[in-house]
């Protein structure tokens, strides 16, 4: 149990009715896990308000309500406490309640619209090979050194955060490495960790069903490195043109990587193929198996990072060409008939394109490009015709179908980036709205040495449809759709 009024150091109370000074278990912010002697924070979320069941906790056993509106009814030897900020509070709270884990360790944040995922998971790769003991917050999952647990946010609410920073700490890990997305921002689930450092990698459109305008987006990803200490480091790419806007109003040290201006830390592209590239970095050369120019900044991102953090020039660049691609990024093999199936994550237009450039830089010319893309449901609409104008432009076949269509009609979705494909462009697209069939039947058009690729989902192994998530994994879809070909 811990002393009430120690959880809530830092937390700014705007009225309190009862007693700070009592013990209690544990803090939740979902009103159907409180037990007896718990405390329960009502936050105010998109589908629900948790002022609505205050009533409901206190009868569970909660000793204490944080809230932004107290109740009518206070009921004695229950403590309220009324916050302008539940998100805010719940935050702060958090970090206390597991003793405050992130100051422990090196936490270094990662957040741009595309490369989170690689750039987190690769410097949590790296350093494992350095010797370190690391920790992972990402997309994909969460790693406790070597114990993986799974996770269903790009960042987890702050419960979870703390407790696996606690893990961390239990484990003796000496850096972390953590995706932050602009949700995640805005809804204070960073605010009370101390960040070592934090890494922009890129800004194009995306969630702005959630965050309406370009600059709301681009300045919530900001606040990330405004509330940085002088202690940490900044680290921006400013070939990107939000990339020194991120470091306009940071305290910390700040350092900046590009490829085509003028930065700290600069690389260049000697050579590509399919199975990697040549690189020059700080006058040394090195090969990657990852390929393509969106990983060359990756790779520039995580040698920085190294080299901030103190990790040897030298032996960084030699564990760097050691590192594999990312579950899910520009995932790929090549069948029997010669036929190159990749698998990639990109779900925004900016991450499409990117690939799509990438493939064609490749290409000799004489093979097709297929590409089965869809987009998912309840998210920005906005995209979804620029999405399709990128896939039927860049590509000699694209085929529109389901991504996770969620509450929305998947037929809908598809016309609406239809709606993007100029006229020119309409007889190179076709519609298939299951997934499984959009992808057998790009594979049943390919020919040998044609390219396909299966955009948007990546490392996700399921479909999620009206509430229900059914198994589908697009790499395994398509490499059975191109062996059943020899059959």
């Amino acid at each position: 149990m811990k002393l009430l009024k120690d959880i809530l150091y830092g937390v700014s109370l705007s009225a309190v009715s009862g007693n700070t000074n009592v013990m209690v278990n544990h803090l939740h912010f979902d009103s159907r896990k409180v037990e007896m002697d718990d405390v329960f924070v009502a936050i105010r979320g998109l589908v629900t308000d948790g002022h609505k069941y205050i009533q409901k906790a206190v009868e569970l056993g909660a000793k204490a309500i944080i809230c932004e509106e107290l109740p009518e009814l206070l009921v004695n030897g229950v403590t309220y406490l009324k916050v302008v900020d539940c998100n805010s509070a719940l935050a702060i709270m958090a970090a206390n309640y597991f003793d405050n884990p992130s100051k422990n360790l090196k936490l270094v944040g990662i957040t741009g619209t595309n490369g989170k995922t690689t750039v987190s998971t690769l410097l949590y790769n790296l350093f494992k090979k350095a010797g370190f003991k690391v920790g992972l917050i990402s997309t994909i999952k969460v790693l406790v050194d070597n114990k993986g647990y799974p996770t269903s946010h790009t960042t987890p609410d702050v419960l979870t955060i703390n407790g696996h920073l606690n893990q961390m700490n239990e484990e003796g890990v000496e850096y972390c490495f953590m995706e932050v997305s602009s949700h995640g921002i805005h809804q204070k689930r960073t605010e009370g960790l101390h960040f070592e450092g934090a890494i922009f990698t890129n800004l194009s459109h995306d969630h702005l069903d959630y965050h309406k305008t370009f600059a709301e987006y681009r300045d919530t990803k900001k606040k990330l490195f405004d509330n940085l200490s002088k202690n940490a480091f900044a680290l921006s790419n400013i070939d990107d043109k939000n990339g020194l806007v991120m470091l306009q109003n940071t305290k910390a040290k700040k350092y900046t990587y590009a490829l085509k201006s003028y930065a700290d830390y600069r690389a260049q592209i000697l050579e590509k193929q399919f199975n990697g590239q040549l690189l020059k970095i700080d006058e040394n050369e090195l090969w990657s198996k990852l390929i393509g120019d969106f990983n060359a900044y990756n790779l520039l991102a995580i040698y920085a990072t190294a080299d901030i953090l103190g990790l040897e020039k030298l032996e960084t660049l030699k564990l760097i060409s050691e590192l594999e691609n990312v579950d899910g990024r520009f995932q790929y093999f090549i069948s029997k008939e010669k036929i190159t199936a990749i698998v990639d994550y990109a779900h925004t237009p900016d991450a499409l394109k990117n690939v799509l450039i990438t493939i064609n830089a490749l290409r000799t010319g004489n093979e097709n490009v297929i590409t089965v893309v869809g987009c998912g449901g309840d998210r920005d609409k906005s995209k979804r015709p620029v999405m399709g104008h990128i896939a039927s432009e860049m590509s000699n076949q694209a085929i529109f179908t389901s991504d996770n269509p969620r509450t929305e009609s998947p037929t809908e979705i598809i016309e609406e980036m239809e709606k993007g494909v100029e006229p020119q462009n309409t007889r190179k697209v076709l519609s298939i709205e299951n997934r499984k069939q959009a992808i057998k039947a790009a594979c049943k058009l390919a020919l040998s040495n044609d390219i396909i690729l299966v955009a948007g989902k990546g490392h996700e192994t399921y479909q999620e449809t009206n509430g229900k998530r059914v198994d589908f994994d697009d790499f395994k879809e398509v490499k059975a759709a191109l062996a059943s070909l020899n059959k």
